[in-house]
């Protein structure tokens, strides 16, 4: 949790009180102002129990994201909760940096690779200097968090999301960091497994108070 608030330069989470349950991020956006993830769900079910509960009980509008290698048990908690669930098909996937794919883009797709503080922008511009994909990286320690990584429908099936993740990957190497991090979108966990990023569990991202929630 703390690679990914680095990653989308939110305020840095804190620990869920009092058992450590989990982590807690304020991301002020609509929709989502608050994010908490979950640390134990699987070895202690009763502490995602106390999370949900609290996620539904918020103020405000709460996501929590549950890793997990029991996603129909996580469920049912969310469920009995009350929660919206959001999410189900998400993985948590890693990878072995220093052995990433090099993929450079394609003509006449040029590459930009900026850095901000822990965060470096990567974007690949089209004949008309249009954004045709892009990502962000954030090195914590030897760990990168890849985010944000989305090509648009107009420039898909041309290799880029491939170009995308070499260039953040050689970045994040360049950086000292060893393992790689994210978080795939159903859509996007057939390019990473082709990268040779490998899937530790499914992640199940709930929202509550769900009286709240605009469905």
């Amino acid at each position: 949790m703390d690679g990914w608030t680095v990653a989308r330069s939110v305020p840095e989470a804190e620990p869920v009180e009092p058992a450590g349950d989990g982590l807690r991020s304020k991301c002020d956006q609509p929709g989502r102002e608050v994010e908490v993830f979950a640390l134990r769900a699987d070895e202690r079910p009763e502490s995602l129990a106390r999370l949900a509960a609290g996620v539904a009980a918020a103020r405000r509008t709460t996501w929590l994201t549950v890793p997990t290698l029991r996603p129909g048990a996580v469920e049912a908690v969310l469920a009995a909760a009350g929660l919206e669930l959001l999410r189900r098909s998400e993985w948590f996937m890693t990878t072995d940096l220093t052995e990433h794919p090099r993929h450079a883009p394609a003509a006449p797709y040029e590459r930009e690779v900026r850095t901000e503080g822990p965060v470096t922008f990567v974007s690949l511009h089209g004949p008309s200097g249009e954004v045709a994909a892009r990502g962000t990286v954030a090195v914590v320690g030897a760990d990168a968090i890849a985010d944000r990584i989305e090509t648009d429908a107009a420039h898909r099936r041309r290799g880029l999301g491939r170009a995308v993740m070499s260039a953040l990957a050689e970045v994040a190497v360049s950086q000292g960091a060893r393992t790689g991090l994210l978080i795939a979108s159903e859509e996007g966990q057939r390019l990473y497994s082709s990268l040779g990023w490998h899937r530790e569990a499914d992640v199940l991202i709930a929202r509550g108070p769900v009286a709240s929630s605009t469905r």
